[in-house]
């Protein structure tokens, strides 16, 4: 089944181009992907937005507490609440989507073993975002030889979403998504 990891510097676009696919996809997605939390101009955290509408902070310059990335607390209470169920299979769902995989998702063991687990078993498309830089789980899936990674730049990210609805037309059964 193919594995298709989109990776880039930050605010590349690799956002934009899961949520443009996401929107021309022809099956079912199911997954989740992360939006900035902006007030008066200044990011002040992340949220997790699921597939399904269900939304969650999983960071932000206010939160207190241990688990840090930057001047971001991270909340793994929320991201588990929510994240973790959008990536559990179901009968129905054609694709599923992570965007991302990146330090903060990463702080939790509980999504690492999801990932691997997902990366393995379903027996759908996963269209993933990773970081440009990392260890651990970034490194990994980059590592993995049953992928194909994908470069997001300023100069290729309009491009990208017809090019990825191809790629997941001859992975699924059926007529395949129009580009």
């Amino acid at each position: 089944m193919i594995r298709i990891l989109l990776t880039g510097p930050p605010q590349c676009g690799k956002t934009t181009v899961i949520q443009k696919v996401v929107a021309r996809f022809p099956g079912q997605a199911a997954g989740f992907y992360t939006r900035e939390v902006r007030e008066r101009g200044r990011r002040l955290g992340f949220e997790i937005v699921t597939l399904a509408g269900e939304t969650a902070l999983l960071s932000h310059a206010d939160f207190p507490g241990p688990l840090r990335v930057g001047k971001y607390g991270v909340s793994l209470d929320n991201f588990h609440r929510v994240a973790l169920p959008a990536l559990e299979f179901r009968p129905g769902i054609d694709l599923i989507v992570v965007d991302e995989v990146g330090k903060m998702e990463c702080l939790s063991e509980r999504f690492v073993a999801a990932m691997e687990r997902l990366w393995n078993e379903a027996p759908v498309p996963l269209l993933i975002t990773v970081a440009e830089k990392g260890g651990g789980l970034i490194a990994s899936l980059k590592a993995k030889s049953d992928k194909m990674l994908l470069t997001v730049t300023p100069a290729n990210r309009d491009d990208l979403p017809a090019h990825i609805l191809k790629l997941l037309g001859r992975a699924i059964p059926g007529p395949g998504p129009n580009p």
